[in-house]
Order: C-alpha cells, then sequence, then structure tokens
C-alpha cells in the first residue's frame, strides 16, 4: 500500500472534510462530511481524482473516519454510497454507524433535510 498522508479540516459552521495525499502522486482524494451535532456527523461525499484511484487513498478516508467515531464518541449517518458500500465490507463498523450494513438511509427519516 502507498504512504498515505490524512489530514481533517472542520470549519466553525460544522461542515469538513478528510484530505488523503498520496506520495509521489499529484491530487488529492476527499471525503467532506457535516457535524450534525455534537454526537453525530454524516459522511457526504467521497471524491478521488483518476490519479489517486486504485490507491487505496478513499478506502483510507473512511477507515479514518471511522478511527475518529470510535476515539471521541460520534456516530456516523453514512449518506455517501461509497462510504455505505465500505461499511458493507466491515459490518464491524456498526458500533459507530446510525445504519445497519446495507441499509439505504433514503428509506429512514435519518437522512433530515
Amino acid at each position: 500500500m502507498p504512504d498515505i498522508d490524512i489530514t481533517r479540516e472542520e470549519r466553525a459552521n460544522g461542515s469538513g472534510r478528510y484530505v488523503a495525499r498520496v506520495a509521489g502522486l499529484d491530487g488529492e482524494a476527499e471525503l467532506s462530511f457535516t457535524r450534525r451535532s455534537p454526537d453525530l456527523v454524516s459522511a457526504d461525499h467521497t471524491d478521488a481524482p483518476e490519479t489517486l484511484r486504485g490507491t487505496g487513498a478513499a478506502a483510507a478516508l473512511v477507515i479514518r473516519l471511522v478511527e475518529d467515531a470510535r476515539q471521541t464518541g460520534f456516530r456516523i449517518l453514512p449518506l455517501c454510497p461509497y462510504v455505505r458500500a465500505q461499511y458493507r465490507r466491515h459490518p464491524d463498523w456498526q458500533d459507530v454507524m446510525t445504519l445497519a450494513p446495507g441499509e439505504d438511509p433514503a428509506e429512514t427519516d435519518m437522512a433530515g433535510p
């Protein structure tokens, strides 16, 4: 696996992102999130440029989000399809997710406005 550096940025309005950079490659992958309450963060969107596809950068972003949730005690509302797909592969993340593996937030009242 390549050397992946991940940073977390959060703005005062509650929006933020995790950013992954891979040593020796141009571009950055991003997982955007919204802090909906002190103990709830929605994973909104994940994107990686073509230069980072296949490097594991996007998956590393989701893993970091899950690690942060476990360390600081927030739960994750997985709105992003990529995050939900990773969650289906890792049902052991259920302790920090608001949905069951494979459950679609559009079919619940969790997605909100």
